[in-house]
């Protein structure tokens, strides 16, 4: 069974037992979250499509970490200006462990 789930702006397919990335959820290690926001649900041949969310589906999920991704290097320049700027940037990730789907 899998499900698509939107979390963050971003959409994101899960199954039972997966480990994600998403952007930062708040809460402590080891406390459940619960994605109302069900796209799709899969089983086998059945696909339930949702217009726009899956009515009374919800996929729970544990938190595992709160973690920080790779620094993203921003650098801009303007030709012949002698104008250079150099920024970074790093984003908040929750780590999930996806415990449960229900339908």
């Amino acid at each position: 069974m899998y499900a698509v789930i939107r979390t963050g702006g971003k959409q994101h397919r899960v199954s039972e037992g997966d480990v994600i990335a998403v952007e930062k959820i708040s809460g402590a290690k080891g406390e459940s979250v619960v994605f109302d926001q069900v796209l799709m649900v899969g089983k086998d041949d059945e696909i339930r499509v949702g217009r726009p969310v899956v009515e009374g589906a919800k996929v729970v999920g544990e938190i595992v970490a709160q973690d920080k991704a790779a620094k993203l290097i921003v650098f801009k320049t303007k030709k012949r200006k002698g104008f250079q700027k150099k920024n970074g940037h790093r984003q908040q990730l929750t780590s999930m462990k996806i415990k449960e789907i229900s339908i």
